[in-house]
């Protein structure tokens, strides 16, 4: 991994609301075979009806939408291709109601930042059963710093979660509640989600349990699924065992040496 690619962790990214449906056409293009400037062409004339203004900051915030989209679905870090590729393939074959789980893992694989709102909004979901846009936002700011830019950020997301039908507004202004839960079966779709979940932590590993139950994944239910069987699905997990009663899942040791080769490469560049 990078330098650059070891920075996503801590940098935000998105600043835009992400639609569902913008996603879903963005893969749908690439799947048909487009390079990534042929992609942005063809968006930048579908979507400019949802920006049109005279304001240059509203045409500019096409240009944004459309950079966030692609890096998603076309233009991804290097280190996740091969987790990109197997997206895609998921896409290719499974049915459209799976499709949101997969947009899911794929953003917050490429923005960390994704999860990491999740995985707070989750939390308070699960202990209170709602969450208020400022309890999120207070986390998210003790996670990335005390700037306003974390808060705006964070209710980019929020009102994208909205969107994807995963979070509901209720009757309190700034107030949250959860749709019902979207159940995955499929064991492929399970274990990249897992992978999903690893890709976006710096450490690049977890408890089988954690990632099942994983607050940042809060509006999916993963059927239980083994170890071994995780690790017979993707080559590019390991698995440890973990005490008695569970095991440890990481990505492999190229992904490991990548990080603490980009982490020593940082080190050496602030002597």
């Amino acid at each position: 991994m990078s330098t650059q690619g070891n920075r996503r962790y801590s940098q935000i990214g998105l600043d835009r609301l992400v639609r569902l449906e913008w996603l879903e056409r963005t893969a749908t293009l690439v799947l048909a075979g487009n390079e990534v400037s042929t992609v942005k062409a063809i968006l930048q004339e579908e979507l400019s009806g949802a920006f049109r203004s005279n304001n240059t900051k509203v045409r500019g915030s096409l240009d944004k939408t459309i950079t966030i989209l692609t890096k998603v679905w076309g233009d991804v870090p290097k280190n996740l291709y091969p987790f990109y590729k197997e997206g895609l393939n998921l896409l290719s074959h499974l049915p459209r109601e799976n499709h949101i789980a997969v947009h899911w893992g794929m953003t917050m694989a490429v923005y960390p930042f994704w999860g990491a709102v999740a995985n707070h909004l989750g939390r308070l979901l699960r202990l209170q059963g709602k969450a208020a846009a400022s309890q999120v936002q207070r986390r998210v700011r003790e996670q990335y710093g005390e700037r306003e830019t974390v808060s705006r950020r964070v209710r980019y997301l929020l009102r994208s979660f909205v969107d994807w039908e995963v979070l509901q507004e209720t009757s309190e202004k700034g107030v949250y509640c959860y749709e019902s839960n979207l159940f995955v079966y499929e064991p492929e779709l399970i274990t990249w989600m897992m992978e999903a979940s690893l890709r976006a932590r710096i450490n690049g590993s977890a408890a089988t349990r954690d990632l099942l139950d994983s607050p940042s994944i809060f509006p999916f239910r993963l059927a239980h699924i083994s170890a071994e069987h995780v690790a017979s699905l993707s080559p590019r997990l390991n698995v440890l065992r973990h005490g008695l009663d569970d095991d440890l899942v990481m990505l492999r040791e190229d992904h490991c040496k990548e990080t603490k080769r980009s982490k020593l490469g940082e080190s050496e560049s602030s002597l």
